[in-house]
């Protein structure tokens, strides 16, 4: 069959641009990330012989192997996995995903990825790695159970090669020009110090012949002279296969941990939490669990992040992203659970169905659920840092696990009226704060810090020292519904129906001043009403407002003003839901406006004024004003006097 000679998508060549001539001063991982590979393949291999065992024939072993030629100047990876057809070829190395492959690049450009070389294997790039150290790659495979093979071929200088042939057997083999200056990578202590950092926990040997000289002997022990020393090759190990889940935790150490996390999850951090430990009785399992340090990129693109739990049977790998494992508001925990309890040819729609996959993943929930709260109790700085970084995941759960809702709650965090920005509280420590009497955990929801600590409507709350919780996430409008009470107190908006504050003697007091003053301003309350008919519900006198002329108020059961913009974001339909326009009777404005009214009942005055209060409202709460130029001349007019 001819050579087809193919160019690399546009993405793919700005990526190996970057790689080849200005990516990483650390370029050992191209190792690590091919060694990756094809552990990966082996893995896929037995899965998938477990429902075809012909593509396995006679083969009983795996392996990786490496091959150096200090002649060519070469370094060879080979595996006998699930090797790659013609179209997976083209697949997996002529195209990347663009999403991950634009966000790599953004990575570099700000600078982020030359300090941290692992960055390459997060974003599903790690084969491009090769050209980091060789000035042409030659790859080779053979899918299991197929006749054909082919060879791919590319000095990363735009384009490839593809020609059917090259190989016998199933499996991958991946060969390195290697640059002048990275010749260093066909030494053997060089390769064995690498595999020992990176790659010492993959589960299958990573052999490699080493030649020794050896002098012959005279009787007495010593080399004899003139005699031609003896070479012996032997294939050697050079990782100790050891599945890391299965040696007891005092063995194993932080780095060793640290390691096979950036092993399985491509991660570039170390990892900000090892969970590990053996569930034992009518159940028994293992789990190596890792909290990340930081959110992946793409933790909220639309497809969602892969669950990152991998699933082992008696020592074979089953499947990686295991979404039976643990529910999707922990999707960002990474690690690996093995069982000996499921058969071995447990299929995804078999998963969701076991009865020991759900008492695993209610175990292994648990787990986790329990370690976030041991960490907010004896490190909560820690525990905030990582919070900042998947507080909006975990809030999920609320929607989503009934079960585990309470201990979810038990780990929310936010900033409130009484908390610098930057600094949080749970809703234990709120609660233990409350004033005597209070009913509610009152909040206010926001699009950000800044709007909702200078809402109007805190102002009767600061007066009366009653905290208030700052919910500016999206994810806060959506669990919210379903919430229920925390520690019987329920969840009360301070923007929305009426505020219930003070003893029964102040409500009293407060009940008969508002009668008064409700009297006062009647028709003026009807005139604003009027003015203002297309745009809110109704207009009343306030009892939150202190300061502020005025503020708009959802009514019970409307959707508030966040939802609105959250679902116009998201393209999707909203009634329009007219609010309420409370005044403050004390304010001197509202005084201004009535004596104006009483004075004139058709003076236009109280028609601008109305419209300026309405659009004042508007403004607190970050909403633009529907008409700018004529609230601009509004004022002005109001300056000109």
């Amino acid at each position: 069959m001819a050579t087809e000679k193919k160019e690399f998508k546009t993405e793919v060549q700005q990526l190996l641009d970057l790689v080849i001539h200005s990516l990483y001063s650390n370029k050992d991982i191209f190792l690590r990330e091919l060694i990756s590979n094809g552990s990966d393949a082996i893995d896929k291999l037995r899965f998938n012989a477990l429902s075809d065992k012909k593509l396995l024939k006679d083969q009983t072993d795996f392996r990786i192997k490496l091959f150096t030629d200090n002649d060519a100047k070469t370094l060879i990876i080979e595996d006998n996995g699930i090797g790659m057809t013609k179209d997976e070829l083209e697949a997996n190395i002529g195209t990347i995903a663009s999403s991950g492959t634009r966000r790599f690049m953004e990575e570099i450009k700000k600078g982020n990825s030359s300090d941290n070389p692992e960055l390459i294997g997060q974003f599903g790039v790690g084969f491009y790695s090769a050209f980091m150290v060789a000035d042409k790659v030659t790859l080779k495979t053979r899918p299991a159970g197929s006749d054909e093979s082919w060879t791919w071929e590319s000095s990363g200088d735009g384009s490839y090669e593809i020609t059917e042939g090259g190989r016998d057997k199933n499996g991958t083999e991946i060969t390195l020009s290697l640059k002048e200056d990275c010749r260093d990578y066909i030494v053997e202590f060089r390769l064995r110090e690498i595999i020992k950092k990176y790659s010492d926990f993959v589960e299958y040997p990573i052999l490699m012949d080493i030649t020794r000289e050896e002098p012959e002997l005279d009787e007495e022990g010593k080399p004899k002279e003139g005699v031609e020393k003896k070479v012996t090759i032997t294939e050697e190990t050079l990782n100790s296969m050891k599945a890391i889940w299965m040696r007891p935790k005092s063995e194993v150490k932080k780095d060793e941990y640290n390691d096979f996390y950036k092993h399985i999850s491509h991660d570039y951090t170390d990892p900000f939490k090892t969970i590990h430990y053996s569930a034992e009785g009518t159940l028994e399992f293992k789990a190596l669990l890792y909290l990340p340090s930081k959110t992946p990129f793409d933790m909220f693109q639309h497809e969602g992040i892969k669950h990152g739990i991998n699933l082992y049977v008696k020592r074979v790998f089953i499947m990686d992203n295991c979404e039976a494992l643990v529910p999707r508001y922990l999707r960002f925990v990474k690690g690996v659970v093995e069982s000996n309890d499921l058969p071995l040819n447990v299929s995804r729609e078999i998963l969701q169905e076991d009865l020991i996959i759900k008492k695993i993943e209610k175990n292994v929930t648990s787990k986790i659920l329990t370690t976030l709260k041991g960490m907010m109790k004896k490190s909560k700085e820690d525990y905030i840092n990582f919070y900042k970084e998947f507080g909006k995941v975990i809030k999920e759960g609320i929607e989503v696990d009934p079960t585990n809702k309470d201990k979810i709650k038990d780990l929310l965090l936010y900033e409130s009226s009484k908390t610098k920005p930057g600094e949080y509280i749970s809703l234990k420590e709120y609660t233990e704060r409350m004033i005597p009497d209070q009913k509610n955990i009152y909040f206010l929801t926001g699009d950000s810090r800044a709007t909702v600590d200078n809402s109007p409507h805190l102002e009767v709350f600061k007066k009366k020292d009653v905290e208030v919780l700052f919910m500016t996430e999206p994810v806060d409008e959506f669990i919210l519904p379903g919430f229920g009470e925390y520690s019987d107190k329920s969840l009360k908006s301070i923007a929305q129906g009426d505020i219930d504050l003070g003893t029964e003697e102040e409500k009293k007091i407060a009940e008969e001043q508002k009668k008064e003053v409700t009297g006062k301003y009647k028709n003026l309350i009807k005139k604003i009403e009027e003015s203002l008919k297309e745009d809110v519900k109704e207009v009343r006198l306030s009892n939150r407002l202190t300061d502020s002329p005025s503020c708009l108020v959802t009514d019970e059961g409307d959707i508030n003003p966040q939802m609105e913009r959250i679902f116009a974001a998201m393209n999707q339909p909203v009634p329009e839901v007219k609010r309420i326009l409370e005044i403050n009777p004390n304010h001197p404005v509202i005084e201004k406006m009535n004596k104006i009214f009483e004075s004139d009942k058709k003076d236009s005055k109280v028609s601008d004024f109305s419209e300026l209060l309405h659009n004042q409202a508007l403004l607190t709460e970050g909403v633009a004003v529907k008409d700018p130029v004529r609230f601009s001349k509004l004022i002005t007019d109001l300056m000109i006097g």
